[in-house]
């Protein structure tokens, strides 16, 4: 096990531990909050779900009971997070930890996340409940491409900036333009606001070897599967919730739901997530190395 070292804690100092899926973040921040009197804040945007902590990788109960942890598991699946609503709880998670002489690690791999975090977010003001589900009803009706296509008719600037295949950001950016009548190509112009400024973020980041991630990410999921996945998936199809929620897209979810639902034998659909894991490690990999700088980067999975 790797022996993380670190000094010059302040009293506003965050320690943010990043990576991709499978590559030991959750461990490495339980070590740092045992040696250092810490409390751990989530940064993965679908561990904030509950009735999936099996296929989600939450820390255990026991873990949880040793250690603060906050953040996990605080949305019903038929809710739509988002990074603006997550940003508002972290800082106030921080700050909580901050009055008990504690010191917070923020944890996760949703890069959107740690990113506001740290370098701070737009001004935009958060859609109302009536919009956010209207929109949501439009790409229920119409799909991902017909929400892109209509976002393209009102609002060209905005479009041109996001992939049309990107169903979260797509619902979001028509979101916000029904809600303010400017694009969110205008409200990317305007300074960023940091809701910590006063924070002295020290960041420790995974950057392990493809291979070695790749074979823990194929690892966890027989693991998953053995503990039980397969009724996490179960009770969210019951929920008989829209299939662009963002419960519905973990890791292992759309595959698993195809095998219930009769499209795939057993096989296929673990063979199916695991690839698409595997690319989803791929790309956290890739983003964190090259967009997030840190104090300490390791080079292999915390074990």
């Amino acid at each position: 096990m790797q022996m993380i070292e670190l000094d010059n804690i302040k009293p506003d100092t965050v320690i943010v531990v990043a990576g991709p899926t499978a590559s030991g973040k959750s461990g490495l921040a339980l070590d740092i909050a045992r040696r250092y009197d810490g409390e751990i804040v989530n940064a993965d945007s679908m561990q904030v779900y509950q009735g999936t902590p099996i296929i989600s990788a939450v820390p255990s109960a026991e873990e949880r009971t040793e250690i603060s942890h906050h953040l996990y598991e605080i949305y019903h699946p038929s809710v739509n997070g988002t990074v603006v609503d997550w940003l508002e709880r972290a800082v106030a998670a921080i700050q909580d930890i901050w009055s008990r002489a504690k010191l917070p690690i923020v944890v996760g791999g949703t890069g959107m996340y740690i990113d506001n975090l740290i370098n701070g977010t737009t001004p935009i003001p958060e859609p109302k409940q009536e919009i956010r589900t209207k929109v949501q009803h439009l790409l229920t009706d119409m799909g991902q491409e017909g929400l892109y296509n209509l976002l393209q008719k009102e609002d060209i600037a905005g479009a041109k900036m996001l992939n049309p295949n990107d169903a979260t950001r797509v619902r979001r950016a028509y979101e916000i333009f029904l809600q303010t009548g400017i694009s969110i190509a205008e409200w990317y112009k305007k300074p960023m606001l940091k809701k910590l400024s006063e924070a002295d973020f020290q960041v420790i980041k995974i950057i392990p070897d493809a291979n070695e991630l790749d074979n823990r990410c194929y690892r966890r999921f027989d693991m998953m599967m053995k503990a039980g996945a397969l009724d996490e998936v179960c009770f969210l199809l019951s929920l008989e919730l829209d299939k662009n929620m963002p419960a519905m897209k973990m890791l292992g979810v759309p595959e698993l739901a195809e095998y219930l639902s009769g499209c795939l034998n057993l096989n296929e659909a673990i063979d199916l997530a695991k690839l698409h894991t595997r690319q989803y490690a791929k790309r956290q990999r890739t983003w964190f190395r090259n967009k997030l700088p840190a104090h300490i980067i390791l080079d292999k999975c915390f074990c």
